[in-house]
């Protein structure tokens, strides 16, 4: 029973370090209000936290639990 984030990229990381824009596009961002879906692990909440201005995130159950 593995929880997923939905991720969703709704400011620009224009502006911001490189730092924060490779963290974006570790994450598989790429648009702007791109979605992606990805394990919540501790892993991925780090990058989440370290770039949380630029994104929105909700949990949501598995597509392996739905089943």
């Amino acid at each position: 029973m593995a929880k997923m984030l939905r991720i969703t990229l709704v400011r620009s990381p224009i502006g911001y370090s490189i730092r924060q824009k490779r963290t974006v596009k570790a994450l598989g961002l790429r648009k702007l209000q791109q979605v992606v879906e990805r394990p919540d692990n501790p892993a991925v909440r780090g990058m989440v936290n370290r770039i949380s201005h630029l994104l929105r995130v909700e949990e949501v159950a598995s597509a392996d639990d739905a089943a």
